[in-house]
Order: structure tokens, then sequence, then C-alpha cells
């Protein structure tokens, strides 16, 4: 830089500052903008074991099922997984079918989704494919 003529420092200068300047307002407006973006609250997680755990079909139902409660209002975010190929372990329990990750702002979301004629036609068309399911609600702290 130092063999540029003054100018162009000046120029660079000014043209570095300005570009930090504006990409920290950029950053400062999308964290404000509507409100700060923060994870819903509640988490709901339900994992399946199908009945014949070996069934493609089965577990494409499943799966198109779950999938499926994503249109319910309430519902603010989806992860549909089957069991990881991770390490084995004593502590990873890979034994599940299918899990669902749902994301809630509140218990009173969680709570319309319950009833929802969605997920009620859901566990009236899926739960004879399953022998098992937990769930696990956690809230954010």
């Amino acid at each position: 830089m130092e063999n540029l003529p003054p100018t162009m420092n000046t120029t660079r200068r000014t043209f570095l500052a300005t570009a930090a300047t504006l990409g920290a307002a950029a950053a400062a407006t999308a964290a404000t903008a509507g409100g700060a973006h923060l994870p819903p609250k509640l988490v709901h997680h339900v994992f399946f074991w199908l009945k014949n755990p070996g069934s493609k079909e089965d577990l494409a139902k499943l799966l198109a099922g779950i999938r499926g409660l994503a249109a319910i209002e309430t519902v603010r975010g989806i992860h549909v997984g089957v069991p990881a190929r991770t390490e084995k372990r004593e502590v990873v329990d890979n034994s599940f079918s299918a899990s669902e990750i749902l994301y809630f702002d509140d218990v009173e979301g969680q709570n319309v989704y319950q009833v929802h004629p969605l997920h009620q036609k859901f566990v009236a068309e899926c739960s004879h494919i399953w022998s098992k399911v937990i769930v696990y609600d956690a809230m954010a702290v």
C-alpha cells in the first residue's frame, strides 16, 4: 500500500472503513428487522419403532406421514430422520426406525398440534405400522 499515490491510499482506507460500517449496520439490521431471530422455545422429539423394521414400504409411509405434519400452522420447523451410521457407543441408541423433531413457539402451539386434524390423521393412518413410540418434549432455558 505504501507504493500507491496518497489519494489512492485515502480512497482505499475510506472504502474499507465504509464497507466495514455498512457490513456492521446490515448485520444489526438483520438481527433486529421484525425482531431478532430466536429459535422456537419448545422441541418435540419423537422416536418410532416399526413393527416390521425391514419394510421399506412401511418406512416410506411413516416418513411421508411425518413430513405432512409440517403443514400444521403452529409447527415452526421440522427435522425428519432415520438412525445415523455413527460410531457404536454404549450411550448411542440407534434401534429406532425414524424420528421427528418439531419446533414450537410455546406449549400452547404444541397443544394445538396435538389435536390438529392433520396430526390426528397421521396417527390414524400410521399407528398400525409402529410398535413403539417415545416422545421427549423440552423447553429452552
